[in-house]
């Protein structure tokens, strides 16, 4: 049975957004389920224009502030243009950064298999929010004096500094060169710190999704681009330590904690700032449900590493087989990585329901899901006289409730992921009697094992091992993309199915 949908709370109401804005900008191109990507791409925007912002600025505290005003006024284009786009690309950058964080825990993805990727994830957050301060810093302008001084104030509230940070910003002669470069230093050296982080970030997930698709990226760049053409950014008055800064064109994405110590304290701020970096350290520690763990067959596995490439969590991989010859692999699965999705099982030669075996065994399958149940439930199912000519729906636990599917004119099973369907089940079906078969997947973006929806799509168009067989009538079977909520949709591709059977019978 499919696992109960849920329908209140933060993660329904976050699903419910992401199908709404699925339909604005199609699967392929939204925005909420590609904010990882779309930080990749706004990390990299980053870069490019701040090596040539580099290029121009002057590291020096009395030469800062001229040199980027001076670009800004005298080459609006590209120096200016790309001044700009830096500074939009920083509050996406940050902006996103969140929302991606925020996603990740109304989904409830800081357990288990996905608990390293969750605590390598929160210090890109803290160098995320240096960085961009630190850009404030360096323009040293009115804003930057007061970004400058209320960073201090901030940090002035550690225990462990024996020293106050605010004495650099007593008066202009406290701000040297040498301070001034220890800041060029923490806003480039942050950044390179932020790459190897997310290098650690990265490690657990097979084929990262680093560039949004094609849509999603040419409208975040079209849109940085306009941005910065229409509403450039330009200088503020440049800094002097001998008046207090008033009135300021503020950049509440970036600086919006300065404001909350400035209507409180500093040191609440701190301590706000401690409690939620606790709270989200903490949430990995959390109790979670056990997930069923792949196992391999050594009888079974010839090391083809087809579960390898599939495995979205690099979960799996070969070492030498004990009980072959040499030369011989086998797939070893890393217990604390497997999310239990089956997405290898489906990836697997040797499941193929037409094997003549009593028990399908298989290189690698999960035994609390296992394909051989598959088998014989299908199989019993269609085996009557009643069941033949029904339309088999496979639907996955984490999409379209199957549960709502299960009439007289269907037969539902629930899979942990469409992935963990081999293609061959489909041909098996129809050939046991079903009068069509509808397979129910997430939508790409919305899969909850990231790269199952996929690798349904791929195998079933026969562009992936294991392929469906081609000699299977197209008009027998249909997949269908399809979310949790979505399940009217998947009534249409059962009623689709059904129709199909209809002229199959005819013809």
């Amino acid at each position: 049975m499919a696992l109960p949908a849920l329908r209140a709370g933060p993660r329904a109401a976050w699903m419910q957004l992401e199908r709404i804005l699925a339909r604005v900008f199609a699967h392929d191109a939204n925005p909420l389920a590609q904010l990882g990507a779309v930080a990749c791409l706004l990390l990299l925007l980053l870069l490019i224009s701040g090596i040539y912002l580099y290029v121009v600025f002057d590291t020096s505290a009395t030469g800062g502030w001229r040199s980027i005003d001076t670009l800004s006024r005298q080459q609006p284009f590209p120096g200016g243009w790309l001044r700009s786009m830096h500074r939009y690309a920083a509050d996406g950058f940050l902006l996103v950064t969140v929302l991606h964080l925020l996603r990740e825990w109304v989904l409830g993805r800081s357990t288990g298999f996905r608990r390293a990727s969750w605590l390598t994830g929160l210090p890109l957050l803290v160098f995320v929010y240096i960085s961009a301060m630190g850009g404030f810093w360096l323009n040293w302008d009115r804003l930057g004096q007061y970004a400058a001084v209320a960073s201090a104030e901030l940090l002035d509230r550690l225990p462990l500094l024996t020293a106050a940070l605010t004495r650099n910003f007593v008066n202009a002669d406290a701000v040297s060169d040498r301070l001034f470069s220890l800041l060029v230093f923490i806003h480039l050296g942050v950044p390179l710190l932020l790459l190897f982080g997310l290098w650690f970030h990265l490690q657990r997930i097979h084929r990262p999704m680093v560039v949004p698709a094609r849509a999603l990226l040419l409208g975040v760049v079209g849109t940085l681009m306009l941005l910065a053409a229409v509403l450039p950014v330009s200088s503020q008055a440049p800094a002097d330590l001998a008046v207090a800064p008033t009135a300021l064109a503020f950049d509440w994405i970036v600086l919006h904690l300065h404001p909350l110590a400035d209507a409180t304290s500093p040191g609440l701020v701190l301590v706000l700032i401690v409690a939620v970096l606790l709270v989200l350290l903490a949430l990995p520690l959390r109790a979670h449900a056990s997930l069923p763990v792949a196992v391999v067959d050594p009888d079974h596995c010839n090391g083809c590493r087809r579960c390898v490439d599939d495995c979205p969590y690099a979960a799996i991989t070969l070492e030498p087989h004990p009980n072959a010859k040499p030369g011989m692999q086998l797939a070893v699965v890393a217990a604390n990585r497997c999310a239990g999705c089956g997405i290898c099982a489906g990836a697997c030669p040797s499941a193929t329901p037409f094997r003549s075996a009593q028990r399908l065994a298989t290189g690698i399958d999960l035994p609390q899901h296992s394909l051989d149940t598959l088998r014989r439930q299908l199989h019993a199912a269609l085996s009557h006289a009643s069941g033949r000519g029904k339309v088999v729906v496979f639907g996955c636990q984490h999409g379209a409730g199957v549960a709502t599917a299960d009439t007289a004119d269907a037969i539902v099973f629930s899979l942990r992921c469409s992935g963990q369907l081999p293609p061959a089940f489909v041909d098996y079906a129809l050939r046991c009697g079903a009068g069509g078969v509808v397979i129910s997947a997430c939508s790409m973006g919305a899969c909850e094992y990231r790269l199952g929806s996929r690798w349904t799509a791929a195998r079933l168009a026969a562009n992936r091992e294991p392929r469906l067989r081609r000699s299977v009538p197209e008009n027998r079977y249909r997949l269908v993309f399809a979310d949790a909520g979505d399940e009217p949709a998947l009534a249409a591709a059962i009623a689709a199915a059904g129709d199909g059977r209809a002229a199959a019978v005819r013809s």
